[in-house]
């Protein structure tokens, strides 16, 4: 993904998904993971995996307005 086109997020938002990160590791996996390791996973998930979901979501956005289009139509007058 191009810098175009990357994700951004806050300092905050960012902060507190690296927390996530190592929190989910520490409860789930027993492992602490220190700030370097958790945002470099994060820029894992970023890079990699977020695009996937992003087109999920503008997927099923157009498909929901598609709907929503097709009821508008519903409406006319003959």
């Amino acid at each position: 993904m191009n810098n175009k086109n990357k994700i951004k997020l806050t300092k905050e938002k960012r902060a507190e998904m690296i927390s996530s990160i190592k929190s989910y590791f520490l409860n789930e996996r027993e492992e602490e993971l220190g700030e370097l390791a958790a945002s470099l996973i994060l820029d894992f998930i970023i890079e990699e995996l977020a695009p996937e979901f992003y087109n999920q979501g503008v997927y099923d956005s157009y498909a929901y307005m598609s709907d929503r289009l097709e009821d508008v139509l519903s409406i006319q007058k003959y």
